[in-house]
């Protein structure tokens, strides 16, 4: 019982070596995390500038409080005419 108490509550922690505790970050808590810091900026955003510029179906465009869209401009493809090397 004592051993599942202490699952509970360190479940944001990692056992390496079956010793060590350190604390660490799931993908799941960075999406969560990056979501959530990109809905607060929007929100900021709209507050102060009235829209958002964003990229969708291949345009850039403003989004205005009222659900209105605006096109900017289209969005160009990038020349990928070259070979890509990941580390």
């Amino acid at each position: 019982m004592g051993k599942e108490k202490t699952i509970k509550e360190n479940k944001e922690l990692h056992v390496v070596d079956n010793q060590e505790k350190k604390p660490y970050l799931t993908k799941r808590i960075l999406i969560s995390a990056a979501k959530q810091g990109f809905r607060k900026a929007a929100e900021e955003t709209m507050k102060v500038m009235g829209y958002n510029v964003i990229a969708r179906d291949g345009w850039v465009m403003k989004i205005f409080p009222d659900g209105r869209t605006e096109k900017i401009s289209p969005l160009e493809p990038e020349n990928t005419d070259y070979d890509l090397a990941l580390d």
